[in-house]
């Protein structure tokens, strides 16, 4: 093979992986497209909470926590997801409505992208889907909605269920 053409591979090998490199996110905000600049933080009244039992046949169940910019300047929500496909999640900021978004990796989930305000509130409803699962799916579960945002930390809301069928 002509050394000429082996030199040009290896230059394109090594352009294309600086390029993949360099173009990694190095952080969960920057992965949703945020600059981490904000003194804005995301708070929950709560961040737990326990549907107790409930049961598949009787279908979905729902919650929602209402989360507050406590800092001192605006938060940019980028990204919400879920932990698993049975559950959707919501988001509700003034008279905008956002969502159904859901797990990574099934379906596509578009940015938000929506300010949060320092002292305003927002909405997250999530929504549960017992059946999800089939026969399979009863007994304790646990699940987590993530929300990225350019402030200092991301915000974690869980909820858990005992299924029955």
């Amino acid at each position: 093979m002509d050394k000429n053409i082996i030199i040009g591979i290896l230059a394109i090998i090594v352009i294309i992986g600086g390029l993949v490199w360099f173009g990694r996110p190095s952080s969960n905000n920057q992965a949703a497209g945020l600059a981490l600049n904000s003194n804005g933080v995301l708070r929950a009244e709560e961040t737990d909470f326990d549907f107790g039992s409930i049961s598949m046949a009787a279908g979905n169940v729902r919650h929602a926590f209402r989360i507050k910019n406590v800092g001192s300047e605006a938060v940019t929500i980028g990204k919400m997801y879920t932990s698993c496909m049975c559950t959707t999640a919501y988001l509700a900021a003034g008279d905008k409505k956002f969502g159904p978004y859901g797990m990574p990796g099934h379906g596509f989930i578009p940015k938000i992208n929506e300010t949060v305000n320092p002292g305003e509130e927002a909405e997250v409803e999530i929504v549960f889907d017992p059946a999800a699962h089939g026969p399979a799916g009863v007994g304790e579960i646990q699940r987590v909605v993530t929300i990225e945002n350019n402030g200092r930390e991301r915000l974690e809301l869980q909820f858990s269920a005992m299924v029955t069928p």
